[in-house]
């Protein structure tokens, strides 16, 4: 098909005995769905896990130290402590630091109600209310700014008229000029700004929470951790230092992520061959990177068992009401859930017509349907991405 507007990724993944991704208190995160229970990883999870893995395939390695920095801190990291580096006087810095993330921020009401009660003598904030995200040409630029302003005043008193001057419109525009001026992973997964010094970034990529195909399957796993010492020793106690318990899960997960190309082709500055290469190593990220907590008393590294990806220019859909009711987990699970989810597929396409796609199955792949052929099974899972990037070409 030519020029498709999405591609479409969709993943069944089966973990063992694992905690992957906790809730507030500690237990596995759930959703209903059907009238069963799901256990359930979120999207952030998963999101921040593909942005921050760095083997082969991370996203880091497509572009030269632009990922975008995700932080309260940032100011007080690449402006306030790089002024003072320079030698610059404390607290100017930090007046500098403030009034610049003021503006580019711009002040939240809690801020402003909290800074008319403080005394005047206290130093100012320089780390932000909210995580903010900007990429490394956008702190280069403020940095630069905050160099200017310092040498043109030693006043922290006029440090925000300095500012005012510093960042006016040319400047601004000079600055969304740049290429990725926010950084790779805010190109593929958006963020939002409130100032009008920087652009908002709209999400290209779109990322469901995965969730288990069937209901939850849960148990309460009992430990203790063994005093050596005591247990050596000639004590008449077992040598128990601690006991406790944790929740532990199991679950064959679908997951589901859509890119929007064009909206992709235009984040990263209309460069295709970019937005292709993110496709690829996106495949490779959802098939083979495992968000984990308890990582190390579970070793739930897991690869999918299955990967589908589709390229079109209709509305994209998910294929989660496959599962709307659950599968049974007595019988052949991972067979059980190709079959609903090869006569869902087929329903859709016999209903809205169908994708041009390919898939990856791990295992025999016989009851997915004739929706999804042995002609357009894949051999590796680099097929499959290399596949996925020249429907984007570049």
């Amino acid at each position: 098909m030519n020029n498709p507007r999405f591609i479409q990724i969709h993943f069944l993944t089966s973990y063992p005995a694992s905690l992957i991704n906790r809730d507030d208190v500690g237990f596995a995160k759930r959703i209903p769905f059907g009238g069963a229970v799901r256990t359930r990883i979120s999207s952030q999870c998963l999101k921040r896990h593909w942005r921050r893995d760095q083997n082969e395939y991370s996203l880091s390695s497509l572009v030269d130290d632009n990922m975008s920095v995700r932080s309260r801190r940032t100011f007080d990291e690449h402006l306030y402590k790089p002024l003072l580096a320079d030698g610059v006087a404390e607290p100017l810095a930090r007046a500098v630091t403030s009034e610049l993330m003021t503006v580019v921020l711009g002040m939240s009401a809690g801020r402003e109600k909290r800074a008319a009660k403080e005394d005047p003598a206290k130093p100012v904030e320089v780390a932000s209310a909210q995580v903010t995200v900007f990429g490394k040409p956008e702190l280069r630029f403020l940095l630069e700014q905050a160099r200017a302003i310092c040498k043109e005043t030693s006043d922290s008193k006029k440090v925000k008229e300095a500012v005012k001057k510093h960042l006016d419109r040319d400047r601004a525009e000079n600055l969304r000029t740049l290429k990725l001026n926010a950084g790779l992973d805010a190109a593929l997964f958006g963020r939002m700004v409130t100032g009008d010094i920087f652009a908002r970034c709209d999400a290209a990529i779109h990322v469901a929470h995965a969730f288990t195909v069937h209901g939850e399957a849960a148990e309460s796993d009992y430990f203790s951790a063994v005093d050596d010492l005591l247990s050596d020793g000639d004590s008449a106690e077992l040598g128990s230092g601690h006991i406790n318990t944790a929740e532990l899960t199991t679950g064959l997960f679908y997951g589901y992520v859509v890119v929007d190309i064009p909206l992709l082709t235009s984040n990263l500055g209309d460069d295709r061959t970019l937005a292709a290469k993110v496709a690829d190593h996106l495949v490779h990220l959802v098939a083979t990177v495992t968000p984990a907590a308890k990582i190390g008393s579970t070793a739930a590294h897991s690869y999918a068992d299955f990967i589908l990806v589709e390229a079109g220019k209709s509305q994209p859909r998910t294929l989660a009401n496959a599962f709307l009711r659950p599968v049974r987990p007595e019988s052949d699970l991972l067979a059980s859930t190709y079959h609903m989810l090869g006569d869902h597929l087929g329903n859709l396409d016999r209903a809205y017509g169908r994708t041009d796609r390919k898939f990856l199955a791990v295992d025999r792949a016989d009851s997915l349907g004739e929706s999804l052929p042995d002609a357009e099974r894949a051999s590796s899972l680099n097929e499959l991405a290399q596949w996925a990037a020249a429907r984007i070409g570049g």
